[in-house]
């Protein structure tokens, strides 16, 4: 098990017990109700685990609505973690007022029922914010003017959509929303940044016949995140090609004289995409200085022996956090974490927030996107 896992499970198993003992102080459980809340919540901490055992076994309805309810109890359990802790920090700071005033704040203090209803209430309405806020994708629109699109063509527009996560919980209706957005845009050329594909999706072919009313001028471009891997790297790559995309797999290629177009593998694939082992230099240093070039990685990890290789790289994973407090430490672990930035020697990154959710279908003060990118004839800025 990787070390993400075991990270994982332990932080989760955390908030679990958290949770219980908080509820036991407002609720004063007897042993037959201590013993069953913690059978429920042993069995939502292997919630992940049994629902993918379950969906590999065929068992997919009975999958479909254990995710539904298991990944919305791990969402409002972050949130009701979370917000516990910050009353936490509050007990804390009234405690140490008291030790150095040598006062007695009780009347300060929150009482066990508080402790437990206040951050219920608040992880329950997040929630139902944050379900809907999920669905509510919102158009990014970034403009580049550079010399290396002809004059002639005027403007490329390219549409980025990333950390799709079809499976269980985003099937044909939020797919169908997200396509919507994308047909609106008109793109010249669609990219997927990684973790189109987050479960068994053999049996809904309906959803590559989605993907195949877009058909872009130059074509649909896609790598692999970390997620295809964990769905089943051959299926999850059979259902991205049967959608029309290509694949780039450590490749790059020109795209009909235009523009160059770069991709590399996530690291969860294999040893061959380890940022800094070198690939991307060798693969970035063949291509045309003087035709843009666009480059697809799924982790936001900017290689700086790749600086200036590339004009424009298109990232996603992260999420934006997907739920705060998380992004606190997404940012933390990924200095870009979600946005535009300028790179050395002219290179420049862009991290999207993703277009679906992975695990609970919840986002908050991150929402979905997918992001129109303008190349256009002119001086870079």
């Amino acid at each position: 098990m990787s070390l993400f896992f075991i990270t994982f499970f332990l932080a989760y198993g955390g908030m679990h017990l958290y949770a219980f003992l908080r509820a036991r102080a407002a609720l004063h459980f007897g042993l037959f109700s201590s013993l069953a809340i913690s059978f429920f919540m042993l069995v939502m901490l292997l919630a992940p685990l049994l629902i993918r055992q379950a969906e590999k076994q065929g068992l997919e309805e009975f999958a479909r609505m254990f995710s539904l309810f298991g990944y919305m109890w791990l969402g409002i359990l972050f949130l009701f973690s979370s917000s516990s802790l910050m009353i936490d920090l509050y007990r804390f700071l009234i405690r140490s007022a008291e030790l150095v005033r040598r006062a007695d704040y009780a009347n300060l203090k929150p009482s066990a029922g508080v402790l437990f209803y206040l951050p219920l209430i608040v992880s329950l309405l997040v929630a139902a914010y944050g379900y809907g806020e999920a669905r509510n994708i919102r158009t990014e629109k970034i403009t580049i003017r550079t010399p290396k699109i002809s004059k002639v063509l005027g403007k490329i527009r390219i549409v980025q959509i990333s950390d799709v996560h079809l499976g269980l919980i985003i099937r044909d209706e939020r797919l169908s929303s997200m396509l919507k957005l994308v047909q609106e845009a008109a793109p010249d050329l669609l990219v997927s940044t990684g973790d189109l594909v987050d479960g068994q999706i053999n049996g809904m072919p309906g959803l590559a016949e989605l993907f195949n009313g877009i058909n872009p001028r130059y074509g649909k471009f896609a790598i692999t995140g970390n997620h295809e891997f964990y769905a089943g790297l051959d299926q999850a790559l059979a259902f991205t090609r049967k959608s029309g995309f290509r694949v780039l797999r450590n490749e790059a290629l020109d795209i009909e004289g235009i523009l160059n177009i770069a991709g590399v593998d996530d690291r969860a694939v294999g040893p061959r995409s380890v940022v800094g082992d070198g690939i991307e230099q060798e693969m970035l240093s063949r291509l045309s200085k003087e035709r843009f070039t666009l480059f697809l990685k799924h982790r936001p990890l900017f290689d700086k022996g790749s600086a200036g290789l590339f004009d424009l790289q298109l990232s996603g994973h992260v999420h934006r956090g997907q739920i705060f407090p998380f992004s606190i430490l997404t940012k933390l672990y990924y200095p870009v974490h979600a946005g535009f930035v300028r790179l050395d020697r002219g290179s420049r990154l862009y991290v999207s927030r993703g277009t679906g959710t992975w695990g609970p279908p919840i986002r908050f003060l991150s929402p979905p996107e997918i992001t129109v990118i303008d190349l256009v004839h002119g001086e870079s800025e």
